[in-house]
């Protein structure tokens, strides 16, 4: 177990740090898409692309840490409403669908990332693997976090973490 929190300390403080970059990037490129538009005149070809692929990487890496913060929407009301044997079962079952889904959409965006390993980007010809990486990148980090949650809820992290 404390392996596996190491772990995910370490995609924690990756994605993090992914997302900050990335935001960076949107926060400097759209700015300058806009003055070359509207007072220069002139776009640059590659600025839209370079906007939109970031955002989609600080959008998974940021839905990532988001997980682990626990900004993401959670069934508390009904949880609260249900017996506690009940809402046990409810919690541990949401673990399971939580799992299945990031690990199918894991093996989706992997799939997506080597199918398109000859594609290329039309403006700056990127290969298009590396926007579509942010997938199972970002499915890869919530399958872990969640794997751990998973794991404290069935009393096997620290004492005092189960509920």
């Amino acid at each position: 177990m404390r392996a596996l929190q190491r772990f995910n300390k370490i995609l924690v403080t990756v994605g993090s740090l992914g997302t900050i970059l990335f935001m960076v990037v949107i926060a400097t490129v759209v700015p300058y898409e806009v003055i070359g538009r509207y007072v220069f005149e002139r776009m640059s070809m590659w600025s839209g692309e370079v906007s939109t692929y970031s955002l989609v990487w600080a959008s998974m890496l940021g839905g990532a840490v988001g997980l682990k913060k626990g900004y993401m929407i959670s069934m508390d009301a009904v949880l609260e409403s249900v017996p506690k044997n009940v809402a046990k079962i409810l919690k541990f079952l949401s673990y399971i669908c939580a799992l299945i889904f990031f690990g199918a959409m894991f093996g989706y965006g992997l799939f997506q990332t080597l199918y398109n390993a000859k594609q290329t980007s039309p403006a700056i010809g990127l290969v298009m693997s590396y926007p579509y990486a942010a997938l199972p990148t970002g499915f890869f980090i919530m399958f872990f976090l969640t794997m751990e949650e998973l794991l404290i809820f069935l009393g096997f992290g620290p004492k005092g973490a189960a509920q």
